[in-house]
């Protein structure tokens, strides 16, 4: 089958879709967006969707590409991680065998899809007979920070995103915990792009949501171009993990992507990919003991 088939959560920041949809519309052949039957998130809450989206994605959908998948994704015996990581397989199930598979979260928004359609394509080989070379691609997230007035802060080290598989046995959020194609695929991510209300109702009814450190949210308040630079360990859960902030002077989305392309420290160089995929490959040997050249992973 070979098709390129992107799948997304749709739950109460829905509205995000009408940003990440449009990069990955002409490259995909079908996307599907999974939602609760009943409107509820992976705790149990209701959210509404307006009429007005759906609208949205009958005008916008001019190739009808676009599937829902209508379900009960919400178990109360389960805990949100456990919720998240049954849609997601669901969801997989829904968007067929010998495909590959992708799931893009709604506030992450691909910078060149195109260029990921090819990286997949390169490895169609891993398609026949997935169950016995199941592998996960990875590219990396920029993590927006917070919006400005005037830009936008974001976190100056990239961190890894799993995008596609071709066996979506998920054992944790979109984790199937097998080998790892690393890619310089880039992606904006909306995490925090948020007023103060969107992220605690987002912390409540999200996956990790027992795990946020106590300390995030006076840092992220006070956070401004002005103190920007002074501002250290600011992740939500462990705050060491992203160290330092950076800032575009710009919300443009075609000015930002230019901007990335001209910063250094936020391109994936060759080497490192080089070194990632070569742990991998001796890793997994065992399993990929016919797969010599391991250059071509990435």
């Amino acid at each position: 089958m070979s098709k390129i088939h992107v799948g997304f959560l749709m739950s109460y920041d829905y509205i995000k879709l009408k940003t990440s949809i449009p990069p990955i519309y002409k490259e995909a052949d079908k996307i599907f967006l999974a939602l609760d039957s009943h409107f509820r998130t992976w705790k149990g809450e209701t959210f509404e969707v307006k009429k007005e989206f759906f609208e949205w994605i009958k005008d916008y959908d001019k190739e009808n590409k676009i599937i829902f998948y209508r379900d009960n994704f919400y178990k109360p015996e389960l805990s949100t991680i456990q919720n998240d990581t049954r849609e997601r397989f669901m969801l997989s199930q829904k968007m067929g065998k010998g495909n590959w598979i992708i799931q893009i979260d709604a506030d992450e928004i691909f910078i060149d899809f195109k260029k990921f359609v090819q990286t997949l394509k390169r490895h169609n080989n891993f398609l026949v007979n997935p169950v016995k070379r199941p592998v996960q691609i990875a590219g990396y997230l920029i993590n927006i920070y917070k919006y400005l007035d005037n830009g936008i802060l974001y976190v100056e080290q990239p961190t890894k995103v799993l995008l596609a598989t071709n066996y979506p046995n998920y054992k944790v959020a979109r984790k199937t915990k097998e080998r790892i194609i690393y890619t310089d695929n880039i992606l904006l991510h909306e995490c925090l792009s948020r007023t103060e209300e969107e992220l605690k109702f987002k912390f409540k009814n999200w996956g990790h949501s027992h795990q946020i450190n106590n300390k995030f949210f006076e840092k992220w308040k006070k956070a401004n171009e002005i103190n920007y630079k002074s501002i250290k360990n600011i992740f939500y859960l462990n705050p060491e993990l992203w160290k330092t902030l950076g800032y575009f002077e710009t919300k443009d989305l075609n000015e930002i992507k230019n901007l990335i392309k001209n910063k250094s420290n936020l391109k994936i160089s060759r080497w490192y990919l080089f070194k990632k995929n070569f742990g991998q490959w001796f890793k997994h040997l065992k399993i990929f003991r016919k797969d010599r050249d391991f250059e071509k992973y990435f």
